[in-house]
């Protein structure tokens, strides 16, 4: 039969499932896995090759491809399949006349993965089509597989399944070939600028470089208790102290605390280190990394999240955390505010605080209760109090603040950096400061790393840091609104019949990624 008289399949139809073991079992009477195949080309491939022809066109070249068998109908002596791979789709042509065992490719469910050899050609409504002149089962789906018109409704089933979500739905893959693109890009750009990429331990003897509970673990021949990292930042200043003066690292960092849309207890983090800069030349990377990146993934630095336009190009708004809070609360306070009156202050906006909250504090919990989520446009709130930021270096016009900003981008924190804190004996009593509070009962404060200090008593130049989330970038240039869909395996609970979605956690307090 002629590519000219091939009827078209109707799209969406061609639905498929399993009879159950025993169908099963009759279908692959016989069968033995292959232990290769060798496609040659793919469906992006075949569609880039061949993107003008005529309907009806015969082409004489021949491709082998491989992939899941994602739609099939038979009508009569002919069949039609719809091959996905990781490039596409593609229309498969079998007609009984010159298929191989027809009956068993008509019987194919779907899910089985194939390989194929024939003819590209188009059918005479013009759809770009592979011939089927030989094919292999390669692999059967022996479970129910969804088909790409119906998707996965239950939104767990996605994330506990990805690798079939993956299949049936377009904005997954989409989502996660954005990610690796994002990750590529970055590598790039910070290389480009003289950026070395290093690699620094998971195990940490004792937690620190941001404010967060850690996980635990034990090391059975040293006998000690170890930390997973909740940053990699100690570790990456001291190589600034030996002698790397600009590294970065992408690193899956883990923290202890709730899950929730913008959180996962596991995620990964873009660090970065520069000597001799203040945190003004690490906002000038933030808001050049980011713009770069929305241009060369979406084609221009304005973006859509939610519904709304994001602005993203340079230059960013830069305001301070007095001066933002003061314009939400209606007057003016800052670190210098009398204690009672941040208090009050407190109360008013239904911000719950400790007596062990001194005015930086007050002053942080009534920002992020009042402020943050109202800063859509990308800002850089900077010059945080001293109290809430034990890594930072104290301000030069003011010690009761320090060079700090996070970036915020349609109401959530994009990233966090600073000037870093360089005096081992500031650095000292700050963290002794912390332990006393962790000693008081704040599982998030750091401990006394005397190592670090060490460090830092054979000298820290002058250095800027930021950490920059990158679940959080990416959910921002994908336009999606739960993190669960820009990590491939999310952590969840353990899998129950009838089990609740996990509920939603309040946002941890100076949490920069995950």
């Amino acid at each position: 039969m002629s590519a000219e008289e091939v009827p078209e399949v109707p799209a969406g139809e061609g639905v498929d499932r399993s009879d159950g073991e025993g169908e099963a079992a009759r279908r692959l009477e016989g069968w033995e896995q292959p232990y290769t195949f060798e496609p040659d080309a793919t469906a992006a491939s075949i569609a880039a090759a061949h993107p003008d022809l005529e309907p009806g066109t015969e082409t004489g070249e021949r491709v082998t491809i491989a992939g899941r068998l994602m739609l099939r109908r038979v009508q009569g002596k002919l069949a039609f399949g719809t091959l996905a791979d990781r490039t596409g789709r593609i229309q498969l042509f079998a007609p009984a006349a010159t298929t191989p065992d027809f009956e068993g490719f008509g019987e194919l469910h779907l899910g089985d993965w194939i390989g194929v050899s024939g003819e590209v050609m188009t059918t005479r409504r013009g759809e770009l089509s592979v011939r089927v002149d030989e094919w292999v089962l390669l692999a059967p789906a022996r479970r129910p597989f969804p088909d790409k018109w119906h998707g996965i409704s239950d939104q767990d089933m996605r994330f506990r399944q990805r690798y079939v979500d993956l299949w049936v739905t377009d904005e997954a893959r989409r989502t996660f070939a954005l990610r690796s693109q994002v990750l590529s890009l970055t590598r790039r750009f910070m290389e480009d600028r003289g950026y070395v990429e290093v690699e620094t331990p998971v195990f940490h003897p004792i937690p620190g470089g941001a404010l967060a509970a850690p996980f635990t673990t034990h090391h059975n021949a040293l006998d000690v208790d170890l930390f997973l990292r909740i940053a990699p930042e100690l570790y990456l200043k001291r190589l600034v102290v030996g002698g790397f003066d600009k590294v970065f690292e992408v690193a899956r960092v883990f923290r202890n605390e709730g899950i929730s849309t913008r959180h996962n207890p596991e995620f990964t983090m873009l660090e970065a280190y520069e000597a001799y800069g203040d945190y003004h030349v690490h906002m000038a990377l933030t808001e050049e990394l980011v713009a770069h990146l929305a241009e060369e993934l979406t084609g221009s630095t304005t973006v859509t999240y939610d519904g709304r336009d994001v602005d993203l190009s340079v230059p960013w708004r830069r305001a301070s955390l007095a001066e933002l809070t003061s314009e939400q609360v209606g007057e003016p306070i800052s670190v210098h505010t009398p204690l009672e009156r941040l208090r009050e202050l407190c109360d008013l906006h239904g911000v719950p605080w400790k007596d062990s909250y001194g005015p930086g504090k007050l002053l942080l919990e009534l920002y992020e209760k009042t402020t943050e989520h109202t800063l859509w446009d990308p800002t850089f709130v900077v010059d945080y109090p001293a109290e809430v930021s034990p890594l930072s270096r104290r301000h030069r016009d003011d010690p009761e603040l320090v060079e700090r900003f996070e970036a915020i981008v349609v109401g959530r924190e994009l990233c966090n950096g600073f000037s870093e804190l360089t005096d081992p004996d500031d650095q000292r009593e700050r963290f002794e400061d912390q332990a006393a509070q962790k000693a008081a009962g704040d599982e998030e404060a750091m401990a006394v790393d005397r190592d670090y200090l060490r460090a830092l008593e054979y000298g820290l130049p002058p250095t800027v840091g930021l950490g920059m989330g990158v679940d959080r970038l990416v959910m921002l240039l994908s336009d999606t609104q739960t993190i669960r869909d820009v990590v491939l395996f999310p952590t969840l609970r353990p899998e129950q019949s009838g089990s609740p979605e996990e509920p939603s956690s309040p946002e941890p307090p100076g949490s920069d990624g995950g």
